[in-house]
């Protein structure tokens, strides 16, 4: 399952399943480009990668503004030339266990503008520089939430219901041009996302914070077994998956 030379070019980079995706792909031979709005964090992960031996760079992104998506993709297009892969793991999560008269309609729609519209936009200007070349791969990270099961957000689990149905028309679309679209839907994993909700969750039931946080830590994946399905998709070894794929 190597990636030696394939430019891949991952969203949410800078923490949890996007971060340990890109060390994983930087490990396995990959280029590396890194977005995600935290560019901190994002340059402190690249920086790593380059000092374990990979080959990453980070490139600062507010995927649900489309002028700057295109002129990050025109940025990567010029430094590379093509992308191999594109996984879109930039998300967030908002209005945690809120009924519907809570839930404010700009918070709604500042999840679907992050989540739905810049996994959209990112395909969308990805699309001339991974299409027309046998081979080439997306992935769109949506959820259980949405999917299969309901969520503790309304509006996250409609993005990720969103960004599902978008991946299944993509694959339609993109396969005559010689692009494999899948969507993963990880379960339980561990990241400062999902430990948001079970703060939010402690606070609301008068649980301690403390004991939840760590019954959820021993409980839940870790986004490196993510990252490890996502690497293994990105790969040619991967050709014959086709869809939606769940994880724990």
């Amino acid at each position: 399952m190597e990636l030696n030379d394939l430019n891949i070019v991952i969203t949410g980079a800078a923490q949890g399943i996007g971060e340990a995706t890109a060390r994983l792909c930087a490990r396995r031979g990959a280029n590396v480009y890194l977005v995600d709005l935290k560019a901190e964090s994002g340059e402190a992960v690249a920086a790593s990668i380059r000092a374990d031996g990979g080959k990453a760079c980070f490139m600062q992104a507010d995927v649900s503004n489309e002028d700057v998506v295109r002129a990050l993709m025109a940025a990567i297009g010029n430094a590379a030339g093509r992308i191999d892969g594109l996984v879109c793991a930039a998300g967030i999560l908002k209005g945690a266990f809120q009924q519907p008269e809570e839930l404010e309609t700009a918070v709604f729609d500042q999840v679907i503008q992050i989540n739905l519209r810049g996994s959209f936009l990112c395909t969308k200007y990805a699309t001339p520089l991974i299409a027309d070349r046998s081979g080439g791969v997306m992935v769109l990270i949506a959820s259980g939430a949405g999917v299969s099961g309901p969520s503790s957000s309304l509006a996250y689990g409609s993005s990720k219901g969103g960004v599902n149905g978008l991946g299944m028309t993509l694959a339609g679309h993109l396969a005559p041009r010689g692009v494999r679209v899948n969507v993963v839907c990880p379960g339980q994993i561990v990241t400062e996302m999902k430990l948001g909700v079970v703060i939010a969750d402690a606070e609301r039931s008068g649980r301690s914070t403390e004991e939840m946080l760590t019954e959820a830590r021993a409980t839940m994946g870790s986004p490196d077994g993510v990252a490890r399905i996502l690497a293994f998709l990105l790969s040619p070894e991967a050709d014959y998956l086709r869809g939606t794929l769940f994880t724990r």
